[in-house]
């Protein structure tokens, strides 16, 4: 070999070992970014939630947030959850850290979750601030629209490494969603008492998610301006306000006996023209994707109720 082609070869080989070696940085480095990307986003309370990657060990202080958390492929990341977390199946085996309104900080704290989520007027903020100042990263979930369920879901799909299957899902959920509006939207507003419990009476406001629900129905919620978001009123209020009709949900999987305690007021309209009805609570009162299966069956009722006029 002459002593140029030597020099050829050394400097082929210089170059192809810093090419190398620059390749093999620069994929190093965006491996280590992927791997370790900050995750930034804000919850439905304008707070930033930061994580250094996608979490893998989840605690759900909502029945409806594990639901969510499923729907999005990411039930294997929760460590624990609340009691009557019992959709899908598989949330029965879970560990329980407590009710929705009280939990256990020392059994959350020995499951060492890199995130928990929380539901804002479920849990109350005594219980979150108290979660942060332990030093846990809670996101708080407060959906008010059919529409906020959308962008948990895709939220949630961030916070998890989930985000093309929880992208698919929102998706299809607001496409149904513009479907039933755009059935009901031109149609004539009927008045609509919704009834969460009898004693004590308890209905919801017109902020309440449930409300927008009535609305997509072309309903109008008869208790719109009421305080707070669930209050509590009387029969004689519900009686004045003489609503065409009565939907109910309950606690349980059956139809409320005392559904049937409003035929005691004949001069009501929903009473009048039997237009007292049930729902599941697990189809309205959980804030999850199913909330349509709901909303499907609250608008055929007011429908009813609309061709009585």
């Amino acid at each position: 070999m002459h002593a140029s082609d030597s020099g050829l070869a050394v400097s082929w080989r210089s170059l192809v070992k810093y090419t190398s070696k620059n390749i093999l940085a620069c994929l190093g480095l965006v491996f280590s970014q992927w791997l370790g990307a900050t995750i930034t986003l804000v919850d439905n309370t304008d707070s930033e939630i930061v994580l250094a990657q996608p979490a893998q060990r989840i605690v759900s202080l909502a029945p409806h947030i594990t639901e969510l958390v499923f729907d999005i492929g990411a039930g294997d990341r929760l460590v624990g959850v609340v009691s009557h977390s019992d959709f899908p199946p598989a949330a029965l085996d879970l560990p329980q850290v407590g009710s929705y309104k009280k939990v256990s900080y020392e059994i959350i704290a020995a499951l060492k979750p890199d995130l928990i989520l929380a539901f804002g007027s479920g849990n109350g903020w005594e219980m979150i601030n108290h979660l942060r100042a332990l030093g846990f990263t809670v996101y708080v979930d407060e959906p008010k629209t059919i529409t906020d369920i959308a962008t948990t879901v895709k939220n949630f799909g961030v916070l998890t490494g989930t985000e093309t299957i929880a992208a698919s899902k929102a998706q299809q959920f607001l496409k149904q969603a513009k479907a039933l509006t755009e059935k009901y939207k031109d149609m004539n507003k009927v008045d609509v008492f919704y009834q969460v419990w009898d004693d004590p009476l308890f209905t919801i406001n017109d902020t309440h998610l449930i409300s927008d629900v009535i609305r997509l129905c072309g309903g109008r919620n008869i208790f719109s301006d009421a305080l707070p978001l669930v209050p509590k009123i009387s029969v004689e209020m519900v009686v004045r306000r003489n609503p065409e009709v009565i939907i109910a949900s309950g606690m349980g999987e059956e139809r409320p006996e005392w559904l049937d305690d409003w035929r005691q007021w004949e001069s009501v309209n929903a009473v009048k023209n039997e237009q007292l009805y049930f729902i599941h609570p697990d189809l309205l009162q959980r804030h999850t994707l199913r909330i349509l299966s709901g909303a499907e069956k609250m608008c055929a009722f007011v429908d009813q109720a609309r061709a009585m006029d």
